[in-house]
């Protein structure tokens, strides 16, 4: 059903802030904070620090990932009074790997408009600044923070030609980019951190080289992640297909197994026919 975002109803106003510096802020986005009668904040004290930056005074409702259903109600009565309202995380874009999602799905379902401001986030100055391909990119957010299901997604994810893109935190960067490693190999990455800041600071190179020079590293992360660049293995032999991994830096045996695992035959079979072509 369409909807004409502005014919005078109340709307939803998803509102972007700096990740960072605080001249990111459009002045769209400040007059918005101007005009709308609540703001829905991601955590209170941070929102009220930027509000009190740009001497603008409104009534703030805490709107964090666990209590954000319980703000349905109070969203819906406000719009349905002829309130137009804002949604803000502490940083970016709301919605993205942050609160705001469910609030905007119920101001849809009950008919009211939606209009997110274009602005600061992580992701986009990450990637173009990483030196890996723009063109077609897939962005993920975070991913589990134990191993065995981080390793599970990064599975999933290993064969796409996409670059990829991921958020991180600082206490599990080194163990994320061993599970990397192990999973899609030793490709081209870029961590960005801290951006838009005084100490914005990025490493490029293999994982391999990346892993070393990242030391107890601080601040917001984002990863960029090489696409694979595999071809199909039905169009490939068995000897390209292990020479495939071993480029990404998998040891030979390593690379027979993944063959082995790949084709669903017996590793015997690709162990046979890859050193018999060898020799």
């Amino acid at each position: 059903m369409s909807q004409k975002s502005y014919d005078g109803k109340p709307i939803l106003y998803m509102v972007p802030t700096p990740i960072g510096n605080l001249d990111d802020i459009t002045l769209r986005a400040i007059n918005v904070l101007k005009e709308v009668e609540v703001v829905f904040a991601e955590d209170t004290r941070v929102t009220r620090e930027l509000l009190n930056h740009l001497n603008i005074n409104k009534k703030i409702i805490s709107n964090y990932k666990y209590n954000e259903r319980k703000n349905e109600n109070k969203l819906v009565e406000l719009m349905s009074n002829g309130s137009s309202v804002a949604i803000v995380s502490d940083r970016g874009t709301p919605g993205i790997s942050d609160p705001g999602a469910e609030l905007a799905k119920i101001a849809i379902e009950n008919n009211f408009h939606v209009v997110s401001l274009p602005g600061a986030t992580a992701f986009v100055p990450a990637l173009t600044s990483s030196g890996i391909s723009t063109d077609h990119f897939l962005f993920y957010g975070f991913l589990d923070s134990k191993s065995g299901k981080r390793k599970t997604e990064m599975e999933s994810l290993k064969n796409m030609p996409y670059t990829l893109i991921f958020y991180e935190a600082p206490h599990r960067i080194n163990e994320m980019l061993i599970d990397l490693k192990d999973v899609m190999g030793n490709r081209n990455i870029s961590i960005s951190r801290e951006i838009s800041k005084k100490y914005e600071e990025i490493y490029r190179g293999k994982v391999e080289e990346v892993l070393k020079e990242i030391n107890d590293i601080k601040g917001e992360i984002v990863v960029i992640v090489e696409g694979s660049s595999k071809v199909d293995y039905n169009d490939i032999s068995i000897v390209e297909h292990v020479n495939s991994y071993i480029k990404e830096g998998y040891s030979v045996m390593d690379s027979i197994k993944k063959v082995a695992k790949d084709r669903k035959i017996n590793k015997n079979e690709v162990y046979k026919e890859y050193h018999i072509k060898d020799n």
